[in-house]
């Protein structure tokens, strides 16, 4: 592999980590959810101006209320995966190429 070879699948490694970081920050945000923490803690206004986005981007275009449980997070988190793997299948390709 090249050395333009090696910066495009590190772009992608490194595209892939912030993907990954913010699965774990809807996992987090929704176990949180659960507990009902102080609105004003800063940690969670963090967390929920991070995600409310997502969460209202779904929302508006799948019914994710079930019985009072909130899908939306599950939605997220599995479309953020598909997009790994396709990322993951796309960077690597591009830097055989290289």
């Amino acid at each position: 592999m090249s050395d333009l070879g090696m910066v495009i699948f590190q772009l992608g490694s490194l595209l892939t980590g912030l993907v990954n970081v913010y699965i774990w920050v809807i996992i987090i945000s929704a176990l949180l959810s659960f507990v009902n923490p102080d609105p004003y803690n800063p940690v969670v206004q963090f967390l929920h101006r991070i995600t409310n986005p997502a969460y209202s981007f779904v929302r508006r275009r799948i019914k994710t209320n079930f019985n009072g449980l909130d899908l939306a997070p599950l939605v997220i988190i599995i479309g953020l995966q598909v997009g790994v793997i396709l990322l993951n299948y796309i960077f690597t390709t591009i830097a055989k190429l290289a």
